[in-house]
């Protein structure tokens, strides 16, 4: 079945005059053909918790988000692309209340996402539809849960669309989830920016998990907080119609003034519902109480319909009745509602589907650059990778699909140096406040964009950084099964640039210090970590990542200048490790990363002096092979990291898997040097100089030399 580019949500009243301004008896019809949508979808989501794995329903949040879903999605507001999700040029809605998806899910398997057989399991493993939304279930851009995220995520979304093809960016958050800092680093950041395309529904519902009837502190006057931050601001009553839907018009219709928009929906847990059971954050429901409330809704759906039955039938003593009743009934199978010639229950039947969305099309991911106008390296100089990111990105950054990020700690990157001299627009600072830096940044890579954000490896948020792959891992999903609704090329590209790895902060205070980010981050799935060595190496990294479809990046990078190991033909591979010092007299091996290569490779050369070889490996990332295979030579090994042993624990790991192998013998000939305590503890560390630190941690040239000739001598 095909559809219009816009098939769901263009009403053909949205426009008229007499419907925007003039006519009161339609728009008092429009509200009750939304009453009774209202109750197809309480329906629907009531009987998710009979089909659902637990029984169980988030029902209290969903509940009270029923009234401004319905008037948002079936008001004529929001303009989508059912068919195809990721079309430019389409809004976007994003449901950073994730608690909420019951609601959700019922609207979209209505519209045509999905089938309406997707509603049942939920929450099972093998169900598409879990107890919080994810791009696994069609039409769902990002994964979201009651975080404060999914806020600066659209607002990311508004930002892009207000470049061409523009479009809105709608959101729904919740009160409670406004407790998390990171929604008020958006909120600053929106209004600040102009972000008047980006509307933002707040389910004021005065619940929370713990405490269903009031929050457990007081929130400060909320409309008097987004006035204030520079925003627009409707406090409505989210148990009736008329408010909400008077405030989406103001926002869809009226002149923009360069303001975000905030909806306060004033309701209460589980408005809508008849049992107060349902009130509560979550609950499981019984057959009984099932059957119960699922017969009162029913009984209301019927009286709704009477309602607006009796509606059309005082109409008919109007001039415009004929027109009117025709526009009506119109509206109402846009609402997927069909309209019989019968008076009675059937006369608005409840229609879902048919599902629209197909596969979507694949994205072409690869940056396209002229690899000429690269900068070239004399290896007889040293250089910051700051000034390799900058020259970098006045090249790569020609391709608008681009994008960047920092968080007021730009000089220590040149990210957004090098962007912005190509297109300023696209070199975004969000200033003191990491958190939104990201989700900026992930909203920009779900579009399709190679995203990379910026700043001091401590300083990013490990919460944000777990969600962003959890929706990365979805996105997969949905492209490698073969129902999925993505396709390749529609998987997250960002390029998280760590600053000031290792010993690089120096004397900037613990706070600060770079040591345990690596072995900390390593716990985040289809996280890939690069430790940077080199000049050189940096460069062509920044090129792999160009080629599109190399996910979510940790890439550590060294503040300061440094001297060029790898020559201009250099390939950087990510899990390969490269020998940059061997003879077949070789007694031992050092294996380092980062700025640690430099001094493995001078501590190499010390010991060469005394006439013992050393084999110097660098790990940018860890390559499980190499390393089995340097297990094997039984020569004695020694890990020197300007860190908590990141590379030395995945050397342990990689031993583990291949236990079955390699002989698992005694590990006397395994040494590491790095920042872990004498009793081997994680430990951080204090500020100082770089010399300082590598004396105390015995990582110098000479410290490490020295260690190498003890062990042999031993």
């Amino acid at each position: 079945m095909s559809s219009p580019a816009f098939p769901v949500t263009e009403s053909k009243v949205s426009n008229r005059d007499m419907y925007l301004h003039r006519d009161a008896l339609l728009r008092e019809g429009m509200l009750k053909l939304l009453a009774v949508k209202d109750s197809d979808i309480r329906i629907l989501t009531l009987g998710q918790s009979r089909d659902a794995i637990d029984k169980g329903l988030h029902s209290g949040g969903a509940f009270s988000a029923i009234l401004p879903l319905v008037t948002l999605f079936y008001g004529g507001f929001i303009r989508l692309n059912i068919e195809e999700p990721t079309r430019r040029g389409q809004d976007i809605f994003t449901l950073s209340k994730g608690h909420a998806v019951a609601a959700m899910a019922s609207i979209y398997a209505e519209l045509g996402y999905f089938p309406e057989l997707t509603l049942r399991n939920s929450r099972s493993h093998a169900s598409l539809l879990n107890g919080h939304p994810g791009p696994i279930l069609p039409g769902v851009h990002i994964a979201t849960g009651p975080m404060g995220q999914g806020i600066g995520v659209a607002q990311g979304f508004a930002i892009a669309g207000k470049s061409s093809p523009q479009f809105d960016s709608y959101c729904m958050v919740g009160d409670g989830e406004l407790q998390e800092g990171s929604c008020w680093e958006v909120i600053m950041y929106a209004s600040q920016h102009g972000l008047d395309n980006l509307c933002v529904l707040v389910d004021r519902n005065n619940g929370q998990l713990d405490i269903h009837d009031r929050m457990l502190y007081p929130m400060p006057p909320l409309e008097e907080v987004f006035r204030s931050f520079g925003w627009n601001t409707f406090n409505v009553d989210a148990t009736r119609y008329d408010g909400v839907f008077e405030a989406l018009q103001s926002f869809r219709y009226n002149a923009r003034n360069g303001r975000p928009t905030a909806i306060l929906c004033n309701s209460k847990k589980g408005f809508g519902a008849f049992s107060d059971l349902l009130n509560k954050h979550k609950v499981t429901v019984s057959d009984a109480l099932f059957v119960q409330e699922l017969e009162l809704q029913q009984q209301q759906r019927m009286s709704r319909v009477a309602e607006f039955t009796a509606f059309l039938e005082r109409l008919a003593d109007t001039p415009e009745a004929g027109e009117m009743r025709e526009l009506l009934l119109s509206e109402a199978e846009r609402m997927h509602l069909h309209v019989t010639e019968s008076k009675g229950r059937d006369f608005l039947s409840h229609v879902i589907g048919p599902v629209l969305t197909k596969r979507v099309p694949a994205r072409d991911k690869q940056i396209r650059y002229k690899a000429s106008d690269l900068p070239k390296l004399d290896r007889s100089k040293s250089y910051s990778a700051a000034e390799i990111i900058t020259a970098g990105m006045k090249v790569f950054a020609r391709d608008s699909r681009v994008m960047s990020i920092d968080s007021d700690l730009a000089s220590t990157s040149g990210l957004e140096a090098g962007v912005a001299a190509v297109d300023q627009t696209r070199a975004l600072n969000a200033g003191v406040a990491e958190a939104n830096m990201m989700l900026i940044t992930e909203a920009f890579a779900a579009l399709g964009y190679n995203s990379w954000c910026s700043t001091f490896c401590p300083f990013f948020n490990w919460q944000v950084l777990r969600r962003i792959a959890v929706g990365h891992q979805e996105r997969l999903e949905a492209i490698e099964s073969t129902n999925g609704w993505l396709s390749e090329g529609h998987g997250l590209d960002i390029t998280f640039l760590a600053t000031a790895a290792n010993f690089e902060t120096r004397t900037n205070g613990a706070t600060h210090m770079g040591n345990d980010d690596a072995t900390t981050f390593d716990a985040v799935a289809h996280l890939k970590i690069i430790d940077v060595s080199c000049p050189q190496q940096m460069l062509s990294i920044m090129r792999w990542a160009m080629e599109g479809n190399k996910g979510l990046l940790y890439v550590r990078v060294m503040r300061t200048g440094s001297a060029v190991i790898y020559g201009g033909d250099y390939e950087f591979e990510y899990g390969k490790g490269y020998v940059l010092r061997q003879s077949e007299n070789d007694s031992a091996i050092l294996i380092s990363s980062g700025r640690g290569v430099h001094e493995a490779l001078a501590a190499a050369e010390l010991c060469s002096g005394s006439g013992i070889e050393v084999m110097v490996v660098d790990l940018p990332s860890v390559d499980n092979e190499l390393l089995i295979k340097l297990y094997e030579t039984g020569l004695p090994i020694f890990f020197a990291e300007q860190n908590n042993g990141y590379l030395w624990q995945n050397f342990l790991k990689a031993l583990y898997r291949h236990r079955s192998e390699v002989s698992l013998g005694k590990l006397d000939h395994i040494e590491t040097i790095n920042t872990l305590d004498a009793e081997g503890n994680k430990q951080f560390i204090h500020s100082a100089t770089y010399e300082e630190l590598i004396e105390v941690f015995g990582l110098s040239p000479a410290a490490i030399a020295a260690r190498v000739k003890k062990a042999l001598e031993r």
